[in-house]
């Protein structure tokens, strides 16, 4: 099993990550390799919606994050998404990143694992919760669950440790995307992977 990190704290010590070292070592100890990639310093363009992708098979744009990325998610069974909450939202360069890398990577994400996880000081957690778990939930990838919604709090570096909650909830995030990870291999062996029909493309008028 393998898990790509994807951590949009633009700090080195911040409180997402002591959120993300909690599940990692849940992960190492059921044998789970870990690929982790901090982008929240990046400086990180926007999709344009050009469409270049579709002939391409990648993003027109070459920073070096989202192609760099794509085929490290495709190998991997399960991706986490992790930010720190702005304004009710996850940070900037994380968005734009998520928005290139789902849009212009055109292999089968169906039954990879997805697992957000947010952190702030105090309140936007749900709807940022909610935000990122959008790119699992249009790409046909479950979505790990915990004991609580999958956030932490912590104003000051390191102040997330405290959040003795949202610890368990991190741990208990791991083991299920674990569980929920290693099931979906046996059920590909033994069922294969669901049906896939003809998707329409419609809009609302017409």
């Amino acid at each position: 099993m393998k898990v790509l990190i994807i951590n949009g704290s633009p700090r080195t010590r911040s409180n997402t990550q002591l959120a993300l070292d909690e599940m990692i070592k849940v992960f190492e100890a059921e044998g789970v390799e870990v690929e982790e990639y901090a982008v929240g310093r990046d400086v990180i363009r926007g999709c344009v919606s050009c469409g270049g992708c579709a002939k391409l098979g990648k993003c027109v744009f070459n920073d070096d994050a989202v192609n760099e990325l794509a085929p490290k998610f495709e190998a991997a069974d399960g991706l986490v998404i992790a930010s720190p909450v702005y304004y009710a939202s996850a940070n900037a360069s994380l968005i734009a990143l998520l928005d290139r890398l789902f849009y212009s990577s055109h292999f089968d994400k169906t039954m990879k694992v997805g697992a957000s996880v947010v952190c702030a000081r105090r309140g936007g957690l749900s709807a940022t919760f909610d935000e990122l778990n959008k790119y699992f939930t249009i790409s046909g990838m479950p979505v790990a669950s915990s004991a609580y919604w999958n956030q932490i709090h912590g104003a000051a570096p390191g102040e997330a440790a405290q959040d003795e909650e949202g610890l368990h909830t991190m741990r208990t995030l791991a083991r299920n995307m674990t569980f929920l990870m290693k099931s979906i291999a046996l059920g590909k062996e033994k069922y294969g992977m669901p049906e896939k029909e003809q998707k329409p493309f419609t809009n609302f008028i017409r």
